[in-house]
C-alpha cells in the first residue's frame, strides 16, 4: 500500500518531511505515527492506514507534493513478520541524542545558535524538539580585577588603519562576516506572498479614530470575577470588539462583501479572522458564525486557537475563509499602524494598546485610557464614506458597552 501526502486543501501544493517515527523494515501497526509534514499552514500527521511492513521512499527534510508517494507499506509482511522484541530502556549512561526525538533541521540551526539540541525542552508531539524551541546560549560575562594587558603588534602584520572614534566598522552587506543567512520556512515564504499580493492586488486605503476605553474597561473590571467563575475563562477585550464589528458590519455590508471578477458578492453571515502569532508565524483562525456566539464562547474559542497556534495544531478549515478580520497589535505594545488586508476580504480592524491621554470632555481638559483603531479596506468595494462610518459606529457601540449588553 502506497503512503501518499494527502490533499488538504486547494491552497496547499507541497510539504516538507518531518522525522520519521517509523523506519524502513520496521513493523507498523494500524494508527501507528509514521511521519510529519509541514506545510506553509499547518502540520500534517501522516498514520498508518493498515499493518505491514514500512519502506520510507523520500528522506527528511525534502519537499513533496501533494499526492505523491512518501513510502510503502507491506500489508502481507504483516502476517509473517515476528513481533517486536520489547524496547530495552537506555542506559543512564547513554548520551541524551538516543532517546531526545527532533526534526531534522535542528543539529544545523542549534550549531548556529550555539545550543545542545539535547539540552532543550521540546514543544512538538512527544516532546519533539522544534526549530522554533532553540535559542541562542547567553555567553558568560567575566569580570577581571587585573589591569588591561595591550599586546605587543606582531611585526609581520600589515599595520592598520584605524577608524574615527565612535564610528562603525564599514558594512560588507551579505558577506559580512557578522551575518547569517537562513532560508526562508515554508510558512514565512507564503506569508510573505500573502502580503505582497494584498498590495498589489487590491486598493487599500486605511481610516483611523480613537475610542475611550473608560466605561469598556471598567464594566470588564467590575465584573471579571463573577465572569470568570461562571464561564472558566477571563473577560477579555477582544469579544467586545467582536460583537462590536458585527453589530456595524450589519449596517455596512459592503464592509463584509468581497469582489470575484466582475461581481461583489455580499454575505449575510458573520465568521470573523482573528489574527494570532503563532511560533511558526501569524495565522488568522475564523470565529465561525460569530454572531451567534456568546462573551464566553468567543473568549474560549480565542483561548484555545492562541493554545493550539503555538503548537501547529489548527486545522486547515480553521483558518481558511472568513469574512472580517480583527488584529490586535496593542498586545504587542503598538500604539498606531496599518493593517494589511487578507483577501479576499475587504477589510480589516487593527486594535492598538490603550494609552492614558489627555483628552476633552464636556469642554474640560480629562485623562483618559484612550485606543487608536485603524480599518483597513478596499477602496475597489467601500467607499471611503462607508469605512469611515463602520468605524465610527465601532467607536461608539465600544464607548457605550451596554448598547452591545442589551442588543439596543
Amino acid at each position: 500500500m502506497d503512503i501518499k501526502v494527502p490533499e488538504v486543501g486547494e491552497s496547499i501544493v507541497e510539504a516538507i518531511v518531518g522525522q520519521w517515527q517509523k523506519k524502513t523494515g520496521d513493523q507498523v501497526a494500524v494508527d501507528d505515527l509514521l511521519v510529519e509534514l509541514e506545510t506553509d499552514k499547518i502540520n500534517i500527521e501522516i498514520l498508518a492506514e493498515t499493518a505491514g511492513v514500512l519502506e520510507t521512499l523520500v528522506a527528511e527534510g525534502d519537499t513533496v507534493a501533494i499526492g505523491s508517494v512518501l513510502g510503502r507499506l507491506d500489508e502481507a509482511g504483516a502476517a509473517k513478520a515476528p513481533p517486536k522484541p520489547s524496547a530495552e530502556k537506555p542506559s543512564a549512561k547513554a548520551p541524551p541524542t538516543a532517546t531526545k526525538p527532533m526534526n531534522p533541521a535542528v543539529p544545523k540551526v542549534a550549531a548556529e545558535k550555539g545550543v545542545d539540541p539535547t539540552q532543550v525542552s521540546g514543544s512538538g508531539r512527544d516532546g519533539r524538539v522544534l526549530v522554533d524551541d532553540l535559542k541562542p546560549t547567553p555567553q558568560p560575562q567575566t569580570v577581571s580585577h587585573l589591569p588591561p594587558v595591550t599586546p605587543e603588534p606582531i611585526p609581520s602584520q600589515a599595520p592598520r588603519v584605524a577608524s574615527p572614534a565612535g564610528a562603525p566598522p564599514a558594512s560588507r552587506g551579505k558577506d559580512d562576516p557578522r551575518s547569517r543567512r537562513v532560508a526562508m520556512s515554508p510558512i514565512r515564504k507564503k506569508i510573505a506572498e500573502h502580503l505582497l499580493a494584498a498590495r498589489q492586488q487590491t486598493a487599500m486605503l486605511t481610516t483611523f479614530n480613537e475610542v475611550d476605553m473608560k466605561r469598556l474597561l471598567d464594566l470588564r473590571t467590575n465584573h471579571k470575577e463573577s465572569f470568570a467563575k461562571k464561564h472558566d475563562v477571563k473577560l477579555g477585550l477582544m469579544s467586545f470588539f467582536v460583537k462590536a464589528c458585527i453589530e456595524a458590519l450589519k449596517e455596512f455590508e459592503a464592509v463584509n462583501g468581497q469582489i470575484d471578477g466582475n461581481d461583489i458578492i455580499y454575505q449575510d453571515f458573520y465568521d470573523i479572522g482573528i489574527a494570532v502569532g503563532g511560533k511558526r508565524g501569524l495565522v488568522v483562525p475564523i470565529l465561525r458564525e460569530a454572531d451567534g456566539l456568546s462573551f464566553a464562547d468567543i473568549e474560549k474559542k480565542i483561548r484555545d486557537f492562541g493554545e493550539r497556534a503555538n503548537t501547529g495544531k489548527l486545522a486547515l478549515e480553521e483558518i481558511q475563509g472568513g469574512t472580517f478580520t480583527i488584529s490586535n497589535g496593542g498586545v504587542y505594545g503598538s500604539l498606531l499602524s496599518t493593517p494589511i488586508l487578507n483577501p479576499p476580504q475587504s477589510a480589516v480592524l487593527g486594535m492598538h494598546a490603550t494609552q492614558d491621554r489627555p483628552v476633552v470632555v464636556n469642554d474640560e481638559i480629562v485623562i483618559r485610557p484612550m485606543m487608536n483603531l485603524a480599518l483597513s479596506y478596499d477602496h475597489r468595494i467601500i467607499d471611503g464614506r462607508e469605512a469611515v462610518s463602520f468605524l465610527k459606529r465601532v467607536k461608539a457601540l465600544l464607548e457605550d458597552p451596554e448598547e452591545m449588553l442589551l442588543e439596543m
